[in-house]
């Protein structure tokens, strides 16, 4: 395997050792060009005298991708022969206990197509240093356990870069020959440098403002491409609803004087938390009713409140090392959960985070990338920042917030932030915390060890009901079966949320909901004066991210559906039930659907107090990856069919229940508003599931697309059409639509990525020829992640039929694009080979062929560390 380190080595959580020198003050200037940017850096360091690395004297700084032109100790310039250079680091002995050292070096943002580091793209210089991008702009201690105050000059053409933005507040600004400005940016709060920013580039702004509860009085700006500026507003209005969120619930409040937003086309990520300046991914922050849907709204509201979150949970208190990582992504994504819960509906939010966990995470837990939410070795920092260290984290925090209680969990926050407030700690700090702080409710020992075990448990059920004693009890064993990276495994703390229920739906026992704290292997939980063998739904609201081993009856299903309080339940039942019946199907094709599932399923649609958001969710089948989860090995050609034949049963028989729903539900003039997008959520999910129907009414897709007044509407029927045109012989509807969807909105890449992804994961037998023409588009550039996402990602994650067709042509395809984009941006490679690597539930056959592919890509000419690890570990 060639790569472009050569044998990359892993590094190790148990090997940390703390810094040699720390730094008390940084002061950049950086002179902005597309080609020849110059930096010079001036850091004053002092000798850690607590420092426990193995070579004490050394000054070990890392750099990557610069042209290194000089080096300053204490103002002597030195000659080469007094530091040591490689492609990865500058190494000097500085033989004193206090220095200043200045470095000045070149780098070409304009090349830097990986947008790690400072890069330049549509005009617009931008900065993404987290995890390790630092090293890309100078020479520095790159690791989050250095914290330091930053002063930014920043040196530009005003005409070509009239904003220029960095951390903290802006102090300075001079001007000369009116070509030429420099401004300064100071930021008084020490941080890792992957907390650095800098942004340049000719915006469009929206201003407004926010005065914390102690009166400080916050300026709020948001910068994003000209011409954008009035899809602006719903972001900014969701930085404000955050802030106040974050007072009321946390009590937490901003510390700087001004909070900035930087929308910007080509990014990696989601968005970046950088002290007073957030870079994010356009996505992630414009909207208007024409180009957003409601779900574009509600990612972006969670995404702002995310990385505002982080000023507290991220910079205030950061991360030690890398391995840290989950103490502040999965404690920051449980915070914006919690925001998007208080804010909407807390069933449907819960819905989707489990969605997440149930088609990714536990994928992940059980493919060769499989790691702890604290890992224990990483080859390439970037392949961590994954659905177990968010979600999963974030599902860790969850569980320690339901056995602490609201008030625990807030008591071990604020003890959290009195003890650690400035500095970089570990998760074992936060659970200390916690623990401190509720001493005598509850011992965290047992719990700590989600933090270090990887694995999704499964807990099996056994029910006893003695009607002499009128006792019944549950005995729940926990089993995690070994994983790619861990052999043996232990028995965990797992809260059971369940709720008992009579034979005719009746709450049984004297509380709704029991928790059942399962720390053992196996565990007997009973309960007495129960008159009659109950119905029990478990895990209720998710409560662990485990899998629950139980076949219910139909009889038990129909009745927990209509008598669960749980919105979040009542889909989990509906899910469950639905998985039965295709299971059922795979097993036995002449399996007969349940009437009694049909039945209880119209009862639940035409209920006219139903929460419409829950029942548009509940009338969603499970994904096809979450089904394969449940498989050791299976041809995924059986979960498709069986899975479509089940849709089409259910299109079919609730035909027109269906119908009802789309008549209820007729478009009023758009608002975003909760009534509204319940609304049209469920009409949506009605039109869907109509078209699998053969005698479909195409004539009403058309006429929603053609009257919609929201890009909602406008995809609803899209997906519609798309179903339809498969389902129907010799029809075109898809093709039609789609056609003058482009020629509204080519040129307008977001709305164009949307366009894409309904290409790539359209079902039709010449899908790969069609990508290949897609690629040539306008709108398409494999140098920007959105688009490669659209396109590439879509087809891979979201189109099972033609990815895993049994040619391996979708394998192929996948490859040939890895092994290109590994050149140009291998971050975003590394993400998309995911759905190459999880394939040991698939049939041998397809195995083979995944395993060809990565081979290939293997061989790889400088195949980066990102797509190392990942190969690798595949093949192991």
């Amino acid at each position: 395997m060639k790569t472009e380190n050569a044998n990359p080595q892993a590094k190790y959580l148990k090997d940390y050792r703390s810094p040699a020198f720390l730094v008390k003050s940084v002061e950049l200037t950086i002179e902005l060009d597309d080609h020849k940017t110059k930096v010079i850096s001036v850091v004053d360091y002092v000798k850690n005298e607590a420092t426990t690395s193995l070579e004490p004297n050394v000054l070990v700084l890392d750099g990557e991708q610069q042209n290194l032109l000089q080096v300053s100790l204490n103002g002597q310039v030195l000659t080469p022969e007094q530091y040591q250079l490689s492609d990865t680091n500058l190494c000097l002995e500085p033989g004193l206990a206090s220095f200043q050292l200045i470095i000045e070096s070149e780098i070409d943002p304009a090349n830097n197509t990986s947008l790690e580091g400072l890069y330049k793209s549509g005009g617009v210089f931008c900065t993404q240093c987290e995890a390790e991008g630092f090293r890309k702009i100078t020479y520095y201690q790159d690791r989050p356990d250095v914290l330091a105050t930053f002063t930014t000059h920043i040196i530009g053409d005003p005409k070509q870069y009239p904003f220029m933005l960095s951390n903290g507040n802006k102090v300075n600004e001079q001007s000369w020959d009116n070509e030429t400005l420099k401004v300064t940016w100071q930021d008084p709060h020490p941080k890792p440098a992957y907390l650095f920013a800098l942004v340049a580039g000719d915006l469009d702004v929206l201003r407004d403002n926010y005065t914390t509860k102690s009166g400080r009085e916050v300026k709020l700006e948001l910068f994003v491409d000209k011409g954008n500026l009035h899809r602006a507003p719903f972001a900014m209005q969701s930085l404000q609803r955050s802030m106040l969120w974050d007072e009321e619930r946390f009590g937490l409040e901003y510390d700087l004087d001004i909070y900035m937003i930087v929308a910007v086309d080509f990014f990696n990520m989601g968005a970046m938390e950088n002290k007073g300046l957030n870079v994010f991914n356009s996505k992630c922050v414009l909207a208007d009713p024409n180009s957003a849907t409601d779900n574009d709204y509600l990612m972006i509201e969670s995404i702002v409140g995310h990385e505002y979150f982080h000023n507290w949970t991220g910079n205030r208190v950061t991360c030690r090392d890398w391995f840290q990582l989950s103490l502040k992504e999965g404690l920051t994504v449980f915070r914006d959960q919690e925001f998007s819960m208080d804010l909407g509906s807390r069933a449907v939010n819960r819905i989707q985070q489990v969605k997440v966990m149930r088609s990714h995470q536990f994928a992940e837990d059980a493919g060769p990338m499989s790691h702890p939410i604290r890992p224990e070795s990483v080859i390439e920092q970037n392949n961590f920042y994954t659905v177990t260290v968010y979600d999963k984290g974030a599902e860790v925090i969850r569980m320690m917030h339901s056995i602490l209680g609201e008030q625990g969990f807030q008591n071990g926050m604020r003890l959290y932030f009195e003890r650690h407030d400035g500095q970089a700690v570990t998760c074992d700090d936060f659970v200390a915390a916690m623990q401190d702080a509720n001493k005598e409710a509850v011992d965290l020992s047992l719990f700590k060890r989600w933090y270090s075990q990887s694995g999704t448990p499964s807990i099996s059920v056994v029910e006893k009901y003695d009607a002499q004693q009128k006792r019944f009890s549950i005995t729940l064993s926990q089993l995690t079966k070994p994983t790619a990276d861990q052999p043996n495994k232990l028995p965990l703390h797992i809260p059971v949320n369940i709720a008992l229920f009579s034979q005719q739906g009746q709450v049984v026992s004297h509380a709704e909901q029991h928790v059942l704290n399962l720390t053992q292997d196996s565990q007997t939980f009973e309960f007495e004066n129960i008159d009659e063998q109950p119905y029990v739904s478990y895990l209720r609201d998710f409560s662990a991210p485990v899998q629950l081993n139980y076949q219910y009856s139909d009889q038990a299903l129909a009745t927990l559906l209509a008598a669960e309080s749980s919105g979040f339940a009542k889909w989990e039942l509906a899910q469950t039930w639905f998985i039965q019946q295709i299971k059922a199907k795979i097993t036995d094709k002449e399996f007969a659907f349940s009437s009694l599932l049909v039945s209880s399923l119209a009862k639940v649609i035409t209920d006219q107090e139903a929460d419409l958001l829950l029942v548009a969710e509940i009338l969603k089948l499970p994904s096809v990856a979450t089904i394969l989860a449940d498989f050791e090995q299976i041809d995924i050609d059986e979960i498709i069919s069986a899975r479509d034949a089940f849709t089409q049963f259910l299109a079919a028989q609730l035909k027109s229940e269906l119908r009802g729903i789309i008549e209820r539900t007729a478009p009023k003039a758009y608002e975003f508003s909760a009534e509204q997008i319940a609304s049209r959520a469920i009409r949506n999910a009605a039109l869907m599931l109509l078209a699998y129907n053969t005698d479909c009414e195409v004539a009403q897709i058309e006429a929603q697309f053609a009257n919609a007044d929201n890009m909602t509407d406008v995809l609803g029927a899209l997906g519609a059409a798309s179903i339809a045109q498969s389902t129907i012989a010799d029809n075109t509807v898809f093709n039609r639509l789609m056609k003058e969807f482009e020629t509204k909105w080519t040129g307008d890449s977001l709305v164009m990525d949307k366009w894409l992804s309904l290409n790539a994961t359209h079902e039709s037998d010449c899908t790969l020829a069609h990508l290949a023409q897609l690629e040539k588009h306008q709108d398409f550039t494999m140098q920007n992640p959105n688009r490669v996402r659209a396109l590439i990602g879509a087809f891979a994650m979201n189109n099972p039929k033609a990815f895993h067709s049994k040619d391996g042509a979708g394998y192929q395809y996948l490859a040939n694009k890895l092994i290109e984009l590994n050149a140009i941006n291998p971050q975003v490679a590394a993400r998309l080979i995911t759905p190459l690597i999880q394939f040991k539930n698939l049939d041998d056959s397809r195995q083979v062929l995944i395993k060809g592919e990565l081979e290939r890509i293997a061989q790889t000419p400088d195949l980066s560390k990102d797509l190392y690890e990942k190969i690798t570990k595949a093949l192991a």
